[in-house]
């Protein structure tokens, strides 16, 4: 196991740019399609708390807050994940982990079947995280789309 050993995954710039692709930015709070109040690149929490409906933020202080964010996610991909990982599957993981949460990455089947080294079942799993509110969601199908793609891309059949 790579844990064993200290090994700790970083994002690189490419996998910070397909993260803020998918999650846009925003100088003002919204809900977002989970009914979730969110600012910036998609942030829930902002200045050390949830953030709430009047919100506004810069640039600046949005990255500063992906950061941080992006910290808790990069964790939780290499804490879990016990198999070898390319940078761009990481990517993928890091990418669906900051939209799910940490929790939900733990607890999937995803996961599961990485970790029992099955990677195209693990890709598939992608496929099924598109629903919010009880309803499926077009921007998600698309999200998962790209990750399951970007996370096959280096497997050779």
């Amino acid at each position: 196991m790579f844990n064993e050993i200290e090994f700790k995954r970083k994002l690189d710039a490419e996998g910070i740019a397909f993260i803020k692709k998918h999650e846009g930015f925003s100088t003002t709070a919204y809900k977002d399609s989970a009914g979730i109040y969110t600012i910036g690149y998609g942030s829930i929490q902002i200045f050390g708390r949830a953030v709430r409906h009047d919100d506004v933020i810069t640039e600046h202080q949005a990255i500063n807050q992906m950061i941080i964010d992006l910290e808790t996610f990069e964790h939780a991909v290499n804490e879990y994940v016990y198999v070898y990982l390319t940078q761009k599957q990481y990517t993928a993981l890091v990418s669906f982990t900051y939209n799910v949460g940490s929790h939900a990455f733990k607890t999937s089947t995803l996961l599961k079947k990485l970790n029992q080294s099955d990677y195209q079942a693990a890709a598939d799993e992608l496929l099924k995280w598109v629903n919010a509110g009880g309803e499926r969601i077009q921007g998600l199908v698309n999200r998962r789309n790209d990750e399951r793609a970007l996370f096959l891309e280096d497997i050779k059949e």
